[in-house]
């Protein structure tokens, strides 16, 4: 519960804020207050402005027009250096660490006055205390390459409180998190409310936002949509303010989508008699780029017209698996068969992929839409006429898949990279579903979306499945794939812990992601 005393004066008043980018103007006139010991959520559809309010706050931005006060004094942020010093500090999504520093050098780089080269013998047992003051051990001396993704986002919390921050920014922090880890984090954040440290806490899961946050602020095309108490609303009227003028039906899709509480989700069909195999998977055995075996005597079965779920925390073998099943990584051991071949021998036109990074693996942001589009086009016989593309058919083409998969740009000329999330990965998902694959291998399909491009990826994985396609659903966000599996086989440290229904409960499912196998008495070791 909130920890506001009565009367009290708000750590962080922004009033007005205006930031503009070229023609673009992010945000319009918007106010934003932060109480001393309160958890503020942050809500709004990707593009809505709040990173950029956050940025603006914690000093990345300089806003255009607009004022910032801390506890009641004016102040003007040169720099992100200045924000720290005013005791800001922002846990962004993406981990801004240096994989291949230690954890002490990592924090020695975010500490001023240290360095991480000669490093201080204090530094390290200030890491320890820090962290084990929080219920978490980190060792020092561990390169974060070696760290699972978990303790990556523990350390990245640690480097902000580290600088005696009493500001607190959380930029989606619960999208890697397996529901053990959900729980902790919450803990985390609820004792540094009760410390009286001022959170901001930016999520698009309104479940997640209803349980912890004292307030919640809404944004909606750049502009304030509202400040509600959280015990004084609900999914659907946050859901409106997000969007604006939407029937009941769109709001009840879109609340199911990003798992609001009592949202009803109707159970998968049975599929225990249903179509053929299409994807067959025999103790498989994977290594990664450093030589570790991450994918240890796996098996899986994925049949047509079912959506198989592969829940887990990150780093536990998820991207290992996909890329040996798409022939982007040698599988060291066992078998992988499509239909009953050999996946090597397989075309990728039988295959759609929807990988987890969509600039890095999905891709190419400094190419137009339509180059995005055509990028597996070569393929087609249509294509080429001899050594010449033919681009009469590839220009057409491009332009039925932008209008089918709803690519909201300027023109096919567009950069990719200047489309928003949701945009370019329909990109992505119009490549990987144009030729209605067989078998589709989509992993975190829906990562960083909003709550409607969300739920446009969760329509277009059931409508491959109502055609007959086998889908294999790796993700860490476990809601979605309850929402959507038929059945969920639960992955931890490269093996299956068990194969079971969706409506197993979520803590049954929290112990196997933890290493407990369906119906063990022991965790594995």
């Amino acid at each position: 519960m909130s920890n506001v005393p009565a009367g009290a004066t708000p750590t962080v008043r922004m009033r007005g804020i205006v930031k503009r980018f070229d023609a673009v103007t992010a945000l319009q006139d918007v106010d934003f207050d932060l109480m001393p010991g309160e958890i503020h959520a942050l809500l709004g559809e990707n593009g809505a402005g709040k990173s950029t309010l956050m940025h603006v706050l914690s000093g990345l931005y300089r806003p255009n027009e607009g004022t910032i006060e801390l506890q009641g004094a004016p102040v003007r942020f040169r720099s992100a250096a200045d924000a720290a010093a005013a005791g800001i500090g922002m846990v962004h999504q993406h981990f801004s660490l240096v994989e291949n520093f230690t954890v002490a050098e990592n924090l020695a780089l975010a500490l001023p006055g240290e360095t991480p080269a000669i490093l201080p013998r204090n530094l390290a047992q200030r890491a320890l205390d820090l962290a084990e003051s929080l219920g978490w051990k980190l060792e020092p001396r561990t390169p974060v390459w070696q760290l699972p993704v978990g303790q990556q986002q523990r350390l990245e919390i640690v480097k902000v409180l580290a600088r005696d921050a009493s500001i607190l920014i959380f930029d989606e922090p619960t999208a890697v998190l397996a529901p053990v880890e959900l729980e902790e984090l919450f803990s985390v954040l609820e004792r540094l409310r009760s410390e009286g440290r001022s959170l901001v806490f930016i999520s698009h899961k309104l479940n997640e936002v209803l349980r912890l946050s004292d307030r919640i602020t809404v944004l909606r095309r750049g502009r304030h949509a509202g400040t509600v108490p959280a015990s004084e609303t609900d999914a659907g009227d946050l859901a409106r303010r997000m969007m604006g003028a939407v029937d009941d039906a769109t709001v009840e899709h879109v609340a199911v989508a990003v798992g609001a509480p009592h949202a009803e989700v109707a159970p998968a069909a049975s599929v225990e008699s249903g179509g053929d195999p299409v994807l067959t998977i025999r103790d498989l055995h994977v290594k990664d780029e450093r030589g570790i075996e991450t994918v240890r005597g796996l098996s899986l079965e994925t049949r047509a017209g079912e959506v198989l779920g592969v829940a887990g925390v990150d780093g536990n073998g998820q991207g290992e698996l996909a890329e040996a099943i798409l022939g982007l990584r040698h599988a060291v051991e066992g078998e992988i068969r499509i239909s009953g071949e050999p996946a090597t021998s397989v075309g990728r036109r039988r295959i759609g992929y929807i990988p987890q990074d969509r600039r890095r693996d999905g891709l190419v942001p400094a190419m137009s839409v339509r180059d995005n589009l055509i990028l597996e086009l070569h393929q087609e016989a249509e294509a080429s006429h001899g050594p010449w593309l033919r681009w009469d058919f590839l220009n057409r083409t491009a332009a039925e898949m932008r209008e089918r998969f709803d690519v909201r740009s300027g023109s096919l000329q567009q950069s990719s990279g200047t489309l928003s999330g949701g945009n370019q990965q329909k990109i992505v998902i119009g490549r990987a579903l144009h030729k209605q694959p067989e078998l589709l291998v989509a992993v975190n399909p829906t990562r960083g979306l909003d709550v409607n491009a969300t739920a446009y990826v969760h329509d277009r994985i059931r409508e491959q499945k109502a055609k007959g396609a086998a889908i294999l659903l790796i993700s860490t966000e476990l809601e979605e794939v309850l929402a959507l599996s038929d059945r969920v086989a639960v992955l931890y440290s490269g093996e299956v812990m068990g194969v079971v229904p969706p409506n197993t409960s979520r803590e049954t499912l929290g112990l196997m992601m933890g290493g407990r196998r369906q119906g063990a008495d022991e965790a594995v070791e």
